[in-house]
């Protein structure tokens, strides 16, 4: 049950994201993005992995995707004013996606059959697990990104300070 639930579901992503890409509408290329980020979600529920699927969930598809909208409202991509793209240009594309996909082949030769060995719990990917894991072996590492992300966000106060002069 829960491996065709997979397949399932990853036959979704494949089509959700092939529909992205070919779809000549901009606005339905976002609302199958959404659906793709939906089953993505999916995925992280069925690896029990329910942090990464509330955050899937509430950045890309809340956030995100709100954004992308919000931007194709204000691009006024009804027009056809899109160039031809050179044929040199093309060709860059067909080797750069050739070389994704030997990245890949490459990846998946050197896993098992797809299969994770050596996890130790079934709580891998909960909450109270990524927390326990958080504070006791990463602690410096989260401590000096929260000083960096504190530093950067006093830094774009400042500099969208206007100034009062």
């Amino acid at each position: 049950m829960n491996q065709s639930v997979f397949y399932l579901l990853s036959f979704m992503t494949v089509l959700f994201a092939l529909l992205v890409v070919f779809s000549k509408n901009p606005i339905h290329s976002a609302l199958y993005m959404v659906l793709t980020f939906f089953t993505i979600t999916c995925h992280y529920v069925l690896l029990n992995a329910q942090f990464l699927a509330i955050v899937n969930f509430i950045v890309y598809m809340g956030a995100i995707m709100v954004l992308i909208l919000f931007a194709m409202m204000f691009l006024n991509l009804g027009k056809d004013t899109e160039p031809q793209k050179p044929v040199l240009l093309k060709f860059a594309a067909v080797i750069a996606a050739g070389l994704l996909l030997v990245t890949i082949f490459a990846a998946l030769k050197k896993t098992d059959g797809g299969q994770i060995t050596g996890i130790a719990s079934n709580n891998i990917g909960l909450v109270k697990e990524l927390g326990k894991t958080l504070f006791r072996d990463f602690l410096l590492p989260f401590e000096i990104i929260s000083i960096l992300l504190l530093s950067a966000m006093v830094g774009a106060v400042l500099l969208a300070k206007r100034d009062t002069k």
